[in-house]
């Protein structure tokens, strides 16, 4: 018996689809990439964005037509609006809330699939204090030997007006930190060089449970504590934070563990006030530019990155050239600039979508260009210099090169190394730059 488990979206979708993998495999399928090999296949959806939601009907559709040939069971999870949740209903063989994960072995025996799930299976022994959250007791199946996702925190209660996620994922709610500790620490014994805290708004994490549950900057601090127990060489992250809950402590503990990376990603959205405040933002320029003068003077070598809509409802040239003035003034690394588009559930679906197509991708393509100019001119100083780098694999495009990330998440090329070297950290030599990327030399295997 095989499965396929189809992931859109996040890396929060990711994290999902690994307790989803585990959970399977404990009922006896074998798991399997190649969608036509499967009798069980199901996907993670994501209705944060269309072209996610319209690549789930586009999959139903044809795994639909196998059915005509071949026994299959579909399923989807994941990040759900209502409104799609009550199409897919019709279309799948079977629609669950990640919540409802522990229950999945039962409810795909319902639907006739043959399992080899036992009444011994650790699924059973699932503590059920809180029905929301027991998915997150779930051992994932990991996806890498040498990266890992950690979910931390679920839910959003931002309500940006432009977003979905409160209405796919509910309110906020905070994993217990000593689940959060016990996973990071079997993952540093493991030896993964890279792992990432996850959440809708991460350093929101605890408020939920204030008096219960520690801090964000806390959590930070034990993790970076068990680092520097542990002896072990690796980089924690987190993503993505909203700049309303990024207090200075949480960058003053990044600044004093060497194994919490030094890479802050914080969404700004826009460069203009008005536009903010039409996003339901709920923070300022100031405020903004008061986290990055933050960063740049405890973590003077941290990487920034961010995340910028164009295009939303309402924008107009002047807030556009905002928004460019704000990308002149901190200098990203790295920006995910994307163009507008309404969700279902949204408050902004209301709103006229004003901005034509063209227009959008006008103004994506100026901000674009914004962004390689000051990438550019950072990745250029590091010309020269040896910087620590985790080789992640080969690359595909030059013969005998390796693909990997620098603390900073700057990819790079290593124009030399054996794939033995895939999931080590090593000192590379920069030796010329591009916009957006990175070229160097292996000086020294760690």
């Amino acid at each position: 018996m095989k499965c396929c488990v189809v992931t859109l979206g996040c890396q929060m979708n990711q994290s999902d689809s690994e307790r989803i993998r585990s959970v399977i495999e404990g009922m006896g399928y074998e798991m399997t990439s190649v969608e036509e090999e499967a009798t069980l296949i199901g996907v993670v959806a994501c209705s944060v964005r269309q072209k996610a939601i319209d690549k789930v009907y586009s999959k139903i559709q044809k795994w639909n037509q196998w059915k005509n040939k071949k026994p299959l069971v579909t399923f989807v999870s994941g990040c759900i609006l209502p409104a799609d949740e009550k199409k897919f209903l019709k279309l799948f063989d079977l629609v669950f809330r990640m919540n409802e994960l522990p229950e999945l072995p039962d409810m795909l025996h319902q639907c006739g699939v043959a399992t080899e799930f036992s009444a011994m299976h650790p699924l059973n022994d699932l503590h059920r204090e809180d029905e929301r959250t027991d998915f997150w007791q779930v051992d994932p199946t990991y996806s890498s030997e040498f990266e890992a996702f950690v979910p931390i925190q679920n839910g959003c209660d931002k309500f940006c007006s432009y977003c979905a996620v409160p209405y796919t994922r509910g309110r906020e709610v905070s994993r217990a930190s000593d689940d959060i500790l016990a996973e990071v620490k079997k993952l540093v014994e493991r030896d993964v060089k890279a792992i990432t805290l996850l959440g809708q708004n991460v350093n929101s994490y605890g408020l939920d449970k204030k008096g219960e549950e520690i801090s964000f900057a806390e959590l930070l601090r034990k993790v970076g504590e068990l680092g520097q127990r542990s002896g072990k060489d690796f980089w924690l992250y987190f993503t993505s934070p909203h700049p309303r809950d990024m207090t200075r402590d949480v960058i003053e503990a990044i600044a004093d563990y060497d194994c919490l990376a030094k890479q802050i990603h914080l969404p700004v959205q826009s460069g203009d006030e008005k536009l903010l405040r039409r996003m339901n933002r709920n923070h300022s320029i100031e405020d903004y530019l008061k986290i990055v003068d933050d960063i740049r003077e405890l973590l003077p070598t941290a990487t920034i990155f961010t995340d910028i809509i164009v295009g939303f409802s309402g924008e107009t040239d002047e807030q556009l050239e905002n928004s460019a003035a704000l990308m002149e003034r901190v200098k990203f690394n790295m920006a995910y600039i994307a163009k507008y588009s309404p969700r279902v559930g949204a408050r902004s679906a209301r709103w006229e979508d004003d901005i034509s197509p063209q227009v959008k991708s006008e103004r994506l393509a100026r901000l674009s260009d914004v962004l390689k100019r000051t990438s550019l001119a950072h990745n250029e100083a590091m010309v020269g210099k040896v910087y620590r780098v985790l080789i992640d694999g080969r690359d595909r495009r030059v013969d005998g090169a390796l693909t990997g990330r620098t603390e900073g998440k700057l990819p790079v090329r290593v124009l030399d190394g054996s794939e033995d070297r895939v999931g080590t950290i090593c000192d590379v030599e920069i030796t010329s730059v591009a916009e957006l990327s990175l070229t160097g030399r292996i000086r020294q295997v760690r």
